[in-house]
């Protein structure tokens, strides 16, 4: 492929001198456990583009975990926080309440998946998020079942943790954890354990059979409050389920009289080619959970949902310090903004559609490419040491994002075995940047 224009820009070896002097600084001041992946400290960023404190600059594919669906420092964003910047700064919402709560809180219900009514409260990460959806279900239903599925993540705190399904580098060693929760089966398409296919190669009706055999080895349906999902598997590896699954899991939770809480935290606002990947379902959930891109890198999250499973809690049984802050509302009404001005969804899929091609064709080339995968520009590809017995390709997996890091390209890689190469760049990257991305990887890939 030839490319017209050159984003990268390097200007020493990675990491150059001042970031190796920072990265010294983090062993001596910050615990091991902040560990950090890219060996390069940010100076600016803007769209899809990181310079570092060496002059460096990057093609960052990274979208801050997936934070950035409208580019880092969106215009508009930030415009919109320096106005708020000389306003005020704190209040807590549950003592002085402010107006751009609420209206962000309304323009997201406008969007809640499957449509009527819906109210939405706010909070920090999206953990909290989790954490508070649980408390939700629990005080509407009366019960304390969760059911949750293998390869989900769901955040770091002690409920999040536990319906987490990834034991390093996120629970080993962290029990005892919260009890009361539930695993089963996610319908996985390339990985399906079970051992059944259908002709189509689709994983479905027998994982069906396991959830459906959960409420009688495992809890009893009446003492089950929700099930919580997510649309696409994210820290799992981007495993995107059969299109009947959703529908399929809201008519279970139907039948059994529970309630389905559906984690957005990262397939949300826009990532799969619709504002909410439930949207793709046409299914209506009880509980949405969302996070991540909400604000543009600002700390928000939040959980929406039906208005009469919504006010469970009672005064004050919901709340923070520091939830809803104004910074974040103001940004994600900004975000809204930007969605409603710019054709985000649709960049998304026209990304998502150019991403498939390209990893396609690399997996023409390369017998260590196991599948190309994606909903939207939700793509991901999964490197495997054999394609029939598709035994995980972690260490390569590795040395490929290495080498891609040191020509100039920040990925990330996912999944259980932590050998799925994802993509999460803000929507609004232009395809040229892609183009010169994918030459890059193309290239790290075929190293082997």
């Amino acid at each position: 492929m030839e490319m017209t224009r050159h984003h990268i820009d390097l200007k020493t070896e990675i990491p150059g001198p001042k970031s190796r002097d920072v990265l010294e600084r983090i062993t001596h001041a910050t615990p091991r456990s902040v560990s950090v992946w890219t060996p390069a400290v940010v100076d600016e960023a803007h769209g899809s583009l990181l310079t570092d404190i060496d002059g460096n600059t990057f093609i960052d594919l990274t979208g801050g975990f997936g934070a950035l669906n409208v580019g880092h420092r969106h215009p508009h964003v930030i415009e919109a926080l320096r106005q708020q910047l000389d306003r005020f700064l704190h209040t807590d919402f549950s003592s002085i309440p402010y107006e751009s709560y609420v209206s962000l809180a309304e323009r997201l219900n406008a969007r809640y998946p499957g449509g009527g009514g819906a109210t939405s409260v706010f909070f920090n990460s999206g953990a909290e998020a989790v954490e508070n959806a649980v408390k939700i279900a629990r005080l509407y239903t009366g019960r304390k079942g969760i059911l949750a599925f293998e390869g989900a993540f769901h955040g770091r705190t002690l409920m999040a943790m536990t319906l987490t399904s990834k034991t390093h580098p996120y629970k080993a060693g962290m029990g005892p954890y919260a009890p009361e929760v539930y695993r089963v089966p996610f319908p996985d398409p390339y990985r399906c354990e079970i051992g059944w296919k259908d002709p189509q190669h689709v994983c479905g009706e027998p994982c069906y059979a396991r959830i459906e055999k959960a409420l009688r080895v495992q809890v009893a349906a009446e003492d089950l409050a929700a099930v919580i999902v997510e649309p696409v598997q994210g820290e799992g590896g981007f495993v995107v389920p059969p299109p009947t699954f959703l529908p399929w899991l809201r008519d279970f939770t139907h039948r059994h009289n529970v309630l389905l809480i559906v984690d957005e935290v990262q397939t949300g606002f826009g990532r799969t080619g619709k504002f909410f990947a439930t949207e793709h379902s046409g299914i209506r959930p009880d509980l949405l959970t969302f996070a991540k891109s909400v604000a543009d890198g600002m700390p928000l999250s939040g959980v929406m949902g039906d208005p009469q499973v919504m006010d469970a809690p009672g005064d004050s049984q919901l709340g923070g310090t520091f939830v809803g802050n104004p910074l974040g509302t103001i940004a994600g009404n900004a975000v809204l903004d930007v969605f409603e001005s710019e054709d985000l969804l649709g960049m998304a899929t026209r990304q998502g559609e150019f991403l498939m091609q390209k990893l396609k064709s690399m997996a023409a080339k390369s017998p260590y490419v196991g599948q190309v995968r994606g909903l939207g520009a939700m793509v991901a590809m999964e490197l495997v040491l054999d394609q029939t017995l598709k035994e995980p390709a972690s260490e390569l997996t590795d040395r490929v994002l290495q080498r891609l890091m040191a020509r100039g390209v920040l990925m990330l890689k996912t999944g259980v075995y932590g050998n799925v190469i994802r993509f999460l760049a803000p929507l609004n990257t232009p395809l040229d940047i892609l183009a010169e991305a994918c030459e890059h990887l193309e290239t790290s890939l075929l190293e082997g």
